[in-house]
């Protein structure tokens, strides 16, 4: 793309996508794009390279504004710079109090009219708002059928994750920065993944006025939080011994996966540590189960294979420090299920504990669990 100033607001932008542009986006598509719900091949993508036009011109206006705290769809920066972030404003700041919201359907009640504003907020070039509301209104896929939709970001969308951000920026992270923590008295800290996001506080007080802010902020921008997700709990190094004071322990919070708990070192100092939620440990067990299910006549070479790409690709994602027991307990999950489907091949190949165990170690050995991700690096 071509280099331009970034000044208060940028007045002509759009000449930038003419048909050199476009063809780069072309070029830069994924040649082998797997065939879409709708069929669409990147033969046939022409129509969405507008898309991906805005998409890249959007970044480059946006991105230079987006906070540190802001870890989704951007560049050199992940769920796991997510939580390493989290981590030290829980270990190494004051951190007493955790608020874990969630926000109710957030990309699909993206305001239309909210978005427009927002992207206006730096660019006035008419082409481009057009194209902008022309992509905002262009229906979703939702359960394999289109719908016209008059709010809300689809998420198959190319520009879906950088229209989130600047959302994202305007309603939750620029206000907390600018207007929440220069007026705190004590240790504040935010940090934001797509629509998910942790904030912690040294005072009960201010995390409570927080708390109650908020609530009417994002209504204001036709969001709404899932009051049964979110939560303001005692959480940090004080967090555990007040509690037990009380006779109760910490509370635990979910974020990106992963159940955060306050725990201790091997040399007995705080620490947090984390395992895989619940939710997301038996979603997943429940999916494996089912696929083996579906496998389970084909050879057994085949079934491990496809069973291998599964574990390991889990244990990428939730192979981080202190989690090797939920993900022990993911693998044997899986033999378990393995075990069970083969048995139902028929008498001829069943197989009892001690021989199924045997034929996996000598024949078919499942991928073991293995820790990926160190928090501390």
């Amino acid at each position: 793309m071509t280099e331009f100033s970034l000044d208060k607001y940028i007045t002509s932008i759009g000449h930038l996508i003419d048909k050199q542009f476009l063809l780069n986006c072309h070029r830069a598509m994924k040649a082998d794009k797997a065939v879409g719900i709708d069929g669409v091949k990147k033969s046939d993508y022409e129509d969405k390279l507008v898309q991906e036009a805005l998409r890249r011109i959007l970044e480059t206006v946006f991105e230079p504004m987006f906070y540190d705290e802001m870890m989704g769809f951007r560049l050199q920066r992940g769920c796991y710079m997510a939580i390493k972030k989290l981590n030290v404003m829980i270990e190494r700041n004051y951190t007493s109090y955790i608020l874990d919201a969630d926000i109710q359907g957030f990309f699909d009640h993206i305001d239309h009219e909210w978005a427009v504003k927002f992207v206006e907020s730096r660019i006035k070039d008419s082409n481009i708002i057009r194209l902008l509301r022309r992509m905002l209104k262009a229906g979703i896929m939702k359960n394999y059928t289109y719908e016209e939709t008059e709010e809300g970001s689809g998420q198959g969308s190319v520009c879906s994750p950088i229209i989130a951000n600047i959302y994202m920026h305007y309603v939750l992270l620029w206000w907390f920065k600018e207007c929440i923590q220069p007026r705190m008295k004590s240790f504040g800290g935010i940090v934001v993944y797509a629509d998910d996001f942790v904030v912690c506080f040294q005072y009960k007080q201010e995390a409570e006025k927080f708390y109650k802010l908020l609530k009417s902020r994002i209504e204001h921008f036709e969001l709404h939080l899932q009051e049964e997700k979110s939560r303001l709990i005692e959480f940090g190094r004080f967090a555990e011994s007040n509690c037990r004071k009380r006779g109760k322990k910490p509370e635990t919070f979910t974020f990106l996966g992963f159940t955060h708990y306050c725990s201790k070192s091997r040399n007995g100092r705080f620490r947090v540590k984390r395992k895989t939620s619940r939710k997301k440990f038996s979603k997943k067990c429940k999916e494996v189960h089912k696929l083996i299910s579906e496998m389970r006549t084909l050879p057994i070479k085949d079934i491990v294979h496809k069973l291998n790409q599964i574990l390991v690709g889990y244990y990428h994602y939730y192979g981080i420090a202190d989690n090797s027991r939920s993900i022990g307990s993911f693998n044997y999950r899986v033999m378990c299920s393995l075990f069970y489907w083969l048995n139902r091949r028929g008498q001829k190949h069943s197989y009892n504990w001690t021989q199924f165990l045997d034929m996996l170690h000598k024949n078919y050995p499942l991928a073991p669990a293995k820790i990926y991700v160190s928090i501390y690096d």
